[in-house]
Protein backbone atom coordinates (compact mmCIF):
# COMPACT_ATOMS: atom_id res chain seq x y z
CA UNK A 1 0.00 0.00 0.00
CA UNK A 2 2.96 2.16 0.56
CA UNK A 3 5.56 2.48 -1.84
CA UNK A 4 7.70 4.60 -3.78
CA UNK A 5 8.99 3.76 -7.53
CA UNK A 6 11.83 5.82 -9.15
CA UNK A 7 11.44 6.16 -12.37
CA UNK A 8 13.58 8.28 -13.68
CA UNK A 9 16.81 10.00 -12.62
CA UNK A 10 19.02 13.29 -14.04
CA UNK A 11 21.54 13.46 -10.97
CA UNK A 12 19.70 13.63 -7.89
CA UNK A 13 16.75 14.83 -9.41
CA UNK A 14 13.97 11.60 -9.39
CA UNK A 15 10.81 11.19 -11.17
CA UNK A 16 8.89 8.98 -9.23
CA UNK A 17 5.79 7.78 -7.87
CA UNK A 18 4.13 7.23 -4.92
CA UNK A 19 1.06 5.02 -3.82
CA UNK A 20 -1.26 5.68 -0.99
CA UNK A 21 -4.01 4.32 0.12
CA UNK A 22 -5.99 6.64 -1.78
CA UNK A 23 -4.21 7.32 -4.62
CA UNK A 24 -1.23 8.06 -6.33
CA UNK A 25 1.19 10.99 -6.40
CA UNK A 26 3.95 11.29 -9.19
CA UNK A 27 6.68 13.40 -8.38
CA UNK A 28 7.91 16.35 -7.68
CA UNK A 29 5.19 17.21 -6.80
CA UNK A 30 4.17 20.07 -4.86
CA UNK A 31 1.03 19.89 -2.03
CA UNK A 32 -1.64 22.86 -1.79
CA UNK A 33 -2.47 23.33 2.56
CA UNK A 34 -5.67 22.69 3.99
CA UNK A 35 -4.60 24.00 7.07
CA UNK A 36 -7.92 23.68 8.56
CA UNK A 37 -9.40 21.14 6.48
CA UNK A 38 -9.67 23.71 3.14
CA UNK A 39 -7.63 25.33 1.12
CA UNK A 40 -7.89 29.15 1.63
CA UNK A 41 -10.53 30.57 -0.15
CA UNK A 42 -10.97 27.19 -2.89
CA UNK A 43 -13.48 24.87 -3.91
CA UNK A 44 -11.96 21.20 -3.69
CA UNK A 45 -12.62 20.91 -7.19
CA UNK A 46 -11.12 23.98 -7.92
CA UNK A 47 -7.79 22.22 -6.17
CA UNK A 48 -8.51 18.70 -7.96
CA UNK A 49 -8.74 20.88 -11.26
CA UNK A 50 -5.57 23.02 -10.43
CA UNK A 51 -3.55 19.71 -10.55
CA UNK A 52 -3.16 19.09 -7.03
CA UNK A 53 -2.91 15.39 -6.50
CA UNK A 54 -2.14 15.24 -2.76
CA UNK A 55 -2.97 17.92 -0.21
CA UNK A 56 -2.38 18.60 3.68
CA UNK A 57 -4.24 19.24 6.94
CA UNK A 58 -2.77 20.85 10.03
CA UNK A 59 -3.33 18.04 13.11
CA UNK A 60 -2.85 21.12 15.67
CA UNK A 61 -5.19 23.35 14.11
CA UNK A 62 -8.02 21.00 13.32
CA UNK A 63 -7.18 19.29 16.69
CA UNK A 64 -8.46 22.95 18.15
CA UNK A 65 -11.46 23.13 15.85
CA UNK A 66 -13.58 20.92 15.22
CA UNK A 67 -12.00 18.55 17.16
CA UNK A 68 -10.71 14.83 15.54
CA UNK A 69 -13.53 13.20 17.67
CA UNK A 70 -15.58 15.36 15.39
CA UNK A 71 -14.17 14.72 12.38
CA UNK A 72 -13.48 11.03 12.88
CA UNK A 73 -17.28 10.41 13.71
CA UNK A 74 -18.06 12.26 10.67
CA UNK A 75 -15.96 9.40 8.81
CA UNK A 76 -12.46 10.92 8.71
CA UNK A 77 -10.94 13.95 7.25
CA UNK A 78 -11.29 12.32 3.57
CA UNK A 79 -15.07 12.77 3.83
CA UNK A 80 -15.59 15.47 5.92
CA UNK A 81 -13.51 17.78 3.23
CA UNK A 82 -14.64 15.31 0.34
CA UNK A 83 -11.41 15.65 -0.77
CA UNK A 84 -11.01 11.56 -2.11
CA UNK A 85 -7.21 11.43 -3.10
CA UNK A 86 -4.31 11.28 -0.83
CA UNK A 87 -3.78 13.73 2.23
CA UNK A 88 -0.77 14.39 4.89
CA UNK A 89 -1.21 15.34 8.26
CA UNK A 90 1.55 17.89 10.21
CA UNK A 91 1.75 17.07 13.56
CA UNK A 92 1.26 20.35 14.70
CA UNK A 93 5.46 20.28 15.29
CA UNK A 94 6.04 23.70 13.33
CA UNK A 95 3.42 25.18 15.86
CA UNK A 96 6.45 24.96 18.82
CA UNK A 97 8.27 27.53 16.17
CA UNK A 98 5.43 29.94 14.88
CA UNK A 99 3.67 29.99 18.57
CA UNK A 100 6.43 31.51 20.11
CA UNK A 101 5.24 33.03 23.21
CA UNK A 102 2.44 31.01 23.21
CA UNK A 103 3.52 27.31 23.92
CA UNK A 104 6.17 25.68 26.59
CA UNK A 105 8.11 22.88 25.57
CA UNK A 106 8.67 20.07 27.91
CA UNK A 107 10.20 17.09 27.91
CA UNK A 108 6.57 15.41 27.51
CA UNK A 109 5.22 17.75 25.31
CA UNK A 110 4.30 20.75 24.37
CA UNK A 111 1.82 22.90 26.56
CA UNK A 112 0.15 25.18 24.19
CA UNK A 113 -1.73 28.28 24.47
CA UNK A 114 -4.91 27.95 22.33
CA UNK A 115 -4.93 31.20 19.89
CA UNK A 116 -8.73 31.27 19.97
CA UNK A 117 -9.85 31.27 23.42
CA UNK A 118 -6.60 31.26 25.17
CA UNK A 119 -7.31 27.62 26.48
CA UNK A 120 -4.07 25.91 27.75
CA UNK A 121 -3.69 22.79 25.70
CA UNK A 122 -0.98 20.17 26.13
CA UNK A 123 -0.04 18.01 22.93
CA UNK A 124 2.15 14.73 23.76
CA UNK A 125 4.08 12.65 20.81
CA UNK A 126 1.50 10.30 21.97
CA UNK A 127 -1.37 12.34 21.17
CA UNK A 128 -0.50 13.79 18.36
CA UNK A 129 -0.45 10.61 16.47
CA UNK A 130 -3.66 9.94 18.00
CA UNK A 131 -5.03 13.02 16.83
CA UNK A 132 -3.43 12.21 13.15
CA UNK A 133 -4.62 8.65 13.27
CA UNK A 134 -8.28 9.76 14.20
CA UNK A 135 -7.88 12.10 11.14
CA UNK A 136 -7.23 9.43 8.97
CA UNK A 137 -4.73 10.47 6.36
CA UNK A 138 -2.39 8.70 4.61
CA UNK A 139 0.59 10.03 5.62
CA UNK A 140 0.99 11.18 9.22
CA UNK A 141 4.40 13.37 10.55
CA UNK A 142 5.90 12.76 13.53
CA UNK A 143 6.03 15.23 16.53
CA UNK A 144 9.07 17.37 16.10
CA UNK A 145 10.88 20.58 17.59
CA UNK A 146 11.62 22.96 15.31
CA UNK A 147 14.26 26.06 16.19
CA UNK A 148 14.49 28.83 13.89
CA UNK A 149 16.56 29.28 11.24
CA UNK A 150 19.49 31.67 12.99
CA UNK A 151 19.27 29.16 16.54
CA UNK A 152 22.63 28.42 17.77
CA UNK A 153 24.56 24.88 17.68
CA UNK A 154 22.88 23.93 21.39
CA UNK A 155 19.68 25.19 20.93
CA UNK A 156 19.91 23.04 17.03
CA UNK A 157 21.13 20.25 18.76
CA UNK A 158 18.60 20.48 21.72
CA UNK A 159 15.67 20.09 19.36
CA UNK A 160 17.38 17.62 17.41
CA UNK A 161 17.58 15.14 20.42
CA UNK A 162 13.87 16.33 21.93
CA UNK A 163 12.86 15.03 18.08
CA UNK A 164 14.59 12.14 18.17
CA UNK A 165 13.05 10.57 21.44
CA UNK A 166 9.71 12.10 20.55
CA UNK A 167 10.21 10.08 17.66
CA UNK A 168 10.62 6.83 19.53
CA UNK A 169 7.04 7.83 21.54
CA UNK A 170 5.52 8.79 17.83
CA UNK A 171 6.34 5.07 16.35
CA UNK A 172 5.22 3.12 19.45
CA UNK A 173 2.00 5.17 19.67
CA UNK A 174 1.57 4.56 15.75
CA UNK A 175 2.24 0.91 15.87
CA UNK A 176 -0.45 0.46 18.72
CA UNK A 177 -3.18 1.91 17.18
CA UNK A 178 -1.99 0.80 13.28
CA UNK A 179 -2.07 -3.40 14.93
CA UNK A 180 -4.27 -4.90 12.23
CA UNK A 181 -4.81 -2.14 10.29
CA UNK A 182 -1.29 -1.29 9.20
CA UNK A 183 -2.50 -0.12 5.40
CA UNK A 184 -4.59 2.54 6.74
CA UNK A 185 -1.74 5.21 7.42
CA UNK A 186 2.07 5.84 7.41
CA UNK A 187 3.92 7.18 9.96
CA UNK A 188 7.40 9.77 8.38
CA UNK A 189 9.84 10.94 10.66
CA UNK A 190 11.33 14.20 10.05
CA UNK A 191 15.11 15.11 10.11
CA UNK A 192 15.75 18.43 12.04
CA UNK A 193 19.35 19.94 13.09
CA UNK A 194 19.04 23.77 12.44
CA UNK A 195 22.06 25.35 9.71
CA UNK A 196 24.21 22.82 11.16
CA UNK A 197 25.97 20.42 9.26
CA UNK A 198 27.04 17.78 11.77
CA UNK A 199 23.84 17.93 13.65
CA UNK A 200 21.58 17.22 9.86
CA UNK A 201 24.11 14.08 9.47
CA UNK A 202 23.40 13.01 12.89
CA UNK A 203 20.07 13.69 12.53
CA UNK A 204 19.25 11.94 9.17
CA UNK A 205 21.61 8.83 10.57
CA UNK A 206 19.89 8.24 13.94
CA UNK A 207 16.44 8.50 12.05
CA UNK A 208 17.22 5.85 9.57
CA UNK A 209 18.70 3.60 12.46
CA UNK A 210 14.99 3.80 13.80
CA UNK A 211 13.34 2.85 10.51
CA UNK A 212 12.63 1.13 8.10
CA UNK A 213 9.85 4.48 6.72
CA UNK A 214 8.36 4.86 3.74
CA UNK A 215 9.13 8.52 3.38
CA UNK A 216 11.36 10.93 5.19
CA UNK A 217 10.82 14.90 6.01
CA UNK A 218 13.27 17.37 6.39
CA UNK A 219 11.96 20.12 8.45
CA UNK A 220 13.43 23.77 10.34
CA UNK A 221 14.53 24.80 6.49
CA UNK A 222 12.78 28.41 5.17
CA UNK A 223 12.16 29.58 8.57
CA UNK A 224 14.47 32.29 8.69
CA UNK A 225 18.07 30.88 7.57
CA UNK A 226 19.54 32.52 4.13
CA UNK A 227 18.85 30.18 0.77
CA UNK A 228 22.04 29.57 0.31
CA UNK A 229 22.41 27.52 4.03
CA UNK A 230 19.13 25.82 2.67
CA UNK A 231 20.93 24.69 -0.63
CA UNK A 232 23.89 23.53 1.70
CA UNK A 233 21.90 21.55 3.81
CA UNK A 234 19.97 20.09 1.10
CA UNK A 235 23.03 18.79 -0.51
CA UNK A 236 24.53 17.40 2.63
CA UNK A 237 21.56 15.31 2.76
CA UNK A 238 20.79 13.95 -0.27
CA UNK A 239 23.20 11.33 -0.54
CA UNK A 240 22.54 10.05 2.79
CA UNK A 241 18.73 9.87 2.69
CA UNK A 242 17.60 6.09 1.50
CA UNK A 243 16.99 6.72 -1.94
CA UNK A 244 14.66 4.15 -1.74
CA UNK A 245 11.78 6.52 -0.38
CA UNK A 246 10.15 9.78 -0.83
CA UNK A 247 11.72 12.91 0.61
CA UNK A 248 9.66 15.83 1.93
CA UNK A 249 11.01 19.25 2.18
CA UNK A 250 8.31 20.81 4.67
CA UNK A 251 7.04 24.46 4.22
CA UNK A 252 9.04 25.03 1.05
CA UNK A 253 7.20 26.49 -1.59
CA UNK A 254 8.11 29.30 -3.45
CA UNK A 255 9.09 28.78 -7.36
CA UNK A 256 12.90 28.89 -7.37
CA UNK A 257 13.15 26.71 -3.84
CA UNK A 258 11.13 23.90 -5.52
CA UNK A 259 14.13 23.66 -8.50
CA UNK A 260 16.33 23.96 -5.79
CA UNK A 261 15.00 21.33 -4.14
CA UNK A 262 14.60 19.16 -6.44
CA UNK A 263 17.89 19.09 -8.35
CA UNK A 264 19.29 18.33 -4.66
CA UNK A 265 16.56 15.24 -4.73
CA UNK A 266 13.63 16.11 -3.21
CA UNK A 267 10.28 14.70 -4.17
CA UNK A 268 7.55 16.52 -2.27
CA UNK A 269 6.68 20.26 -1.17
CA UNK A 270 4.33 22.20 0.61
CA UNK A 271 3.68 25.38 1.49
CA UNK A 272 0.72 28.42 2.41
CA UNK A 273 2.92 31.13 0.39
CA UNK A 274 0.87 30.17 -2.37
CA UNK A 275 -2.74 31.28 -1.52
CA UNK A 276 -1.20 33.49 1.05
CA UNK A 277 0.54 35.88 -1.88
CA UNK A 278 -2.70 35.14 -3.95
CA UNK A 279 -4.83 36.64 -1.46
CA UNK A 280 -2.83 39.95 -1.36
CA UNK A 281 -2.49 40.23 -5.36
CA UNK A 282 0.75 38.49 -5.98
CA UNK A 283 1.51 36.11 -8.75
CA UNK A 284 4.25 34.19 -9.54
CA UNK A 285 4.60 33.98 -13.78
CA UNK A 286 7.21 31.88 -16.38
CA UNK A 287 8.19 35.96 -16.18
CA UNK A 288 8.71 36.38 -12.74
CA UNK A 289 6.66 37.93 -10.14
CA UNK A 290 3.86 39.88 -10.38
CA UNK A 291 1.74 42.42 -8.31
CA UNK A 292 -1.86 42.48 -10.07
CA UNK A 293 -2.79 45.61 -7.90
CA UNK A 294 0.08 47.87 -10.18
CA UNK A 295 -1.68 50.55 -12.10
CA UNK A 296 -0.04 49.32 -15.21
CA UNK A 297 -2.16 46.70 -15.05
CA UNK A 298 -5.18 48.76 -15.47
CA UNK A 299 -5.92 48.16 -19.21
CA UNK A 300 -3.93 44.87 -19.89
CA UNK A 301 -6.36 42.82 -21.49
CA UNK A 302 -3.64 39.40 -21.95
CA UNK A 303 -4.29 36.88 -19.34
CA UNK A 304 -1.98 37.31 -15.92
CA UNK A 305 0.54 34.49 -17.41
CA UNK A 306 0.21 33.98 -21.33
CA UNK A 307 1.79 30.67 -20.77
CA UNK A 308 -0.46 29.67 -17.80
CA UNK A 309 -3.33 27.05 -18.54
CA UNK A 310 -5.01 27.76 -15.11
CA UNK A 311 -8.74 28.38 -15.21
CA UNK A 312 -8.19 31.85 -14.58
CA UNK A 313 -5.21 32.42 -17.24
CA UNK A 314 -7.32 30.80 -19.58
CA UNK A 315 -10.92 33.17 -18.94
CA UNK A 316 -9.54 36.56 -17.28
CA UNK A 317 -7.13 39.89 -18.45
CA UNK A 318 -4.89 40.88 -16.36
CA UNK A 319 -6.74 44.14 -16.16
CA UNK A 320 -10.02 42.34 -14.64
CA UNK A 321 -8.44 40.74 -11.84
CA UNK A 322 -6.36 44.23 -11.23
CA UNK A 323 -10.18 45.35 -11.05
CA UNK A 324 -11.44 42.87 -8.58
CA UNK A 325 -8.39 43.30 -6.53
CA UNK A 326 -9.12 47.40 -6.65
CA UNK A 327 -13.23 46.94 -5.55
CA UNK A 328 -12.63 44.57 -3.22
CA UNK A 329 -14.36 41.50 -4.65
CA UNK A 330 -13.57 38.46 -3.32
CA UNK A 331 -13.49 36.52 -6.69
CA UNK A 332 -10.32 38.28 -7.10
CA UNK A 333 -8.60 37.14 -4.21
CA UNK A 334 -9.47 33.30 -5.48
CA UNK A 335 -8.47 33.49 -9.22
CA UNK A 336 -4.92 34.44 -8.33
CA UNK A 337 -4.94 31.82 -5.46
CA UNK A 338 -6.04 29.30 -8.14
CA UNK A 339 -2.93 30.41 -10.21
CA UNK A 340 -0.62 30.29 -7.67
CA UNK A 341 -0.92 27.26 -6.47
CA UNK A 342 -1.88 25.40 -10.37
CA UNK A 343 1.54 27.72 -11.19
CA UNK A 344 3.83 25.79 -8.77
CA UNK A 345 1.76 22.41 -9.85
CA UNK A 346 2.77 22.76 -13.34
CA UNK A 347 6.77 24.02 -12.36
CA UNK A 348 7.03 20.62 -10.51
CA UNK A 349 5.07 18.68 -13.60
CA UNK A 350 7.82 20.38 -16.34
CA UNK A 351 10.52 18.94 -13.91
CA UNK A 352 9.12 15.82 -13.82
CA UNK A 353 9.25 15.81 -17.63
CA UNK A 354 12.60 16.84 -18.34
CA UNK A 355 13.86 14.48 -15.62
CA UNK A 356 12.81 11.55 -17.63
CA UNK A 357 13.99 13.01 -21.07
CA UNK A 358 17.09 13.91 -19.28
CA UNK A 359 16.83 17.56 -20.29
CA UNK A 360 16.34 18.62 -17.08
CA UNK A 361 19.64 20.45 -16.08
CA UNK A 362 19.52 22.63 -19.32
CA UNK A 363 15.37 23.45 -18.79
CA UNK A 364 16.55 24.23 -15.34
CA UNK A 365 19.19 27.06 -15.80
CA UNK A 366 16.92 28.60 -18.55
CA UNK A 367 13.68 28.66 -16.90
CA UNK A 368 15.78 30.08 -13.48
CA UNK A 369 17.47 32.56 -15.05
CA UNK A 370 14.01 33.93 -16.93
CA UNK A 371 12.27 34.17 -13.99
CA UNK A 372 14.59 36.12 -11.91
CA UNK A 373 15.40 38.42 -14.54
CA UNK A 374 12.16 40.16 -14.45
CA UNK A 375 11.68 40.40 -10.72
CA UNK A 376 9.08 41.85 -9.30
CA UNK A 377 6.79 44.10 -12.07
Amino acid sequence: MFEFVVEASTGAARAGIVRLPHGEVRTPAFMPVGTHGAVRGLHPAEVEQAGAQIILGNAYHLHLRPGEELIATMGGLHRFTTWSKPMLTDSGGFQVFSLDGLRRVEEDGVEFQSHIDGSKRKITPDQAIEIQWALGADVAMAFDHVVPGQAPHALASDGLERTLRWLDRCRQRHEELADGDAGRQTLWPIVQGGTFDDLRLRSAEETIARGPWTGMAIGGLSVGEPKEVMRRVLERLEPVLPREIPRYLMGVGFPPDLLDGIERGVDLFDCVAATRNGRHGSAWTASGRLNVRGATNRAVSEPLDPECDCETCRRFSLGYLRHLFVTGEMLGLRLVSIHNIRFLIHLAEQARRHIIDGTFDRWRCDWLQRYNNRGLM
